[in-house]
């Protein structure tokens, strides 16, 4: 946390579920910080995410696809977190456009912001374990074909695409993490089309009947929250990642019934039920999915610390605390 001291950093998407979490942890090292989000709804934002440290941050509410305003945001920046973007995998689907704007033309705007203004930027882009799609391989390398199956995976890949080709092009300083299933404090727990994990954890709390698609038996891997933003701090400082797309991953994978049953032993009620997949939903299904971090492990030193009963355990207990602020 030492080599962000004194550093002036930008985070797009900073409002919304792990951008806030980075702030609040760059914040805490000593780093300066500017927060740029557009607060678009279906994002995530949520300006109560600061509240710990929103005298110590700089938020510009901008679009991150406005070149002129990004422009004049990476100006001096040593560090560019690129997290704005959608995650909704069945959104993108409803509304392509959109997704290939927020998922596509955002970091693109970022990266040529930077090419113009500040080539000396390290930028640390956030994309998505979706971009592998279906496989009969597990766990998920790096090595592996790319084979999206929604239009937010065609985006996030595209994205994560243009870092590298700006790496190999401009000698911009980038890498790109393959994000799994993120879940803890500050996440959008509203509705049920940002991920399973989120909308589990507010039905358990209220008691609610979760309703698991299938068989309940899709393997996934999970990160707390922490553990992400750590990895992000080191990708951020690793020097020798220059433009590489890299896993994450959680420690072991378990069913989507497992999650849902240590999920009910913590909230002490609630219930689930097995439902057929809606035809929609099956569509862009992966079936069992879960990633290889080694090459990332090899290379940072990170591992997942954060056990699913400890994080979910953290997560229950803030929204239990918050409840005002998401519900």
């Amino acid at each position: 946390m030492d080599e962000y001291r004194g550093k002036q950093v930008l985070i797009t998407g900073g409002l919304g579920f792990i951008g806030s979490n980075l702030a609040i942890c760059l914040v805490k090292s000593g780093a300066s910080v500017t927060i740029c989000d557009s607060l678009e709804p279906t994002c995530g934002a949520n300006s109560f995410n600061i509240d710990p440290v929103r005298s110590d941050v700089t938020v510009i509410e901008a679009d991150a696809c406005d070149i002129d305003r990004m422009r004049r945001l990476v100006r001096g920046k040593e560090y560019v977190f690129s997290l704005a973007g959608h995650v909704s995998h069945s959104e993108s689907m409803t509304d392509p456009f959109s997704d290939l704007r927020m998922n596509t033309v955002a970091p693109l705007t970022v990266l040529e912001a930077c090419r113009q203004e500040n080539r000396d930027a390290r930028i640390i882009y956030t994309g998505t374990r979706q971009c592998y799609g279906r496989s009969a391989t597990l766990p998920l390398v790096e090595t592996q074909p790319l084979n999206p199956v929604d239009v937010n995976g065609i985006n996030k890949m595209a994205g994560e695409r243009y870092h590298n080709v700006y790496w190999m092009a401009h000698g911009i300083s980038t890498v790109s993490l393959r994000l799994v299933n993120t879940y803890g404090p500050r996440q959008l727990v509203k509705h049920s089309r940002q991920g399973f994990a989120g909308w589990f954890i507010r039905q358990a709390i209220d008691g609610e009947e979760i309703l698991i698609y299938g068989d309940g038996q899709q393997l996934r891997d999970l990160n707390y929250v922490d553990d992400v933003v750590n990895a992000l701090l080191l990708a951020g400082v690793g020097g020798t990642l220059n433009g590489e797309c890299l896993n994450l991953g959680g420690a072991a994978p378990l069913t989507l019934e497992e999650f849902v049953r240590v999920l009910l032993k913590i909230t002490g009620k609630g219930a689930f039920r097995f439902v057929p997949f809606p035809s929609e939903a099956r569509s862009i299904d992966v079936g069992n999915a879960y990633s290889s971090f080694e090459n990332f492990q090899s290379l940072t030193g990170w591992t997942p610390r954060i056990s699913i009963e400890e994080g979910l355990a953290r997560t229950v207990e803030y929204y239990r605390q918050y409840r005002a602020h998401y519900w």
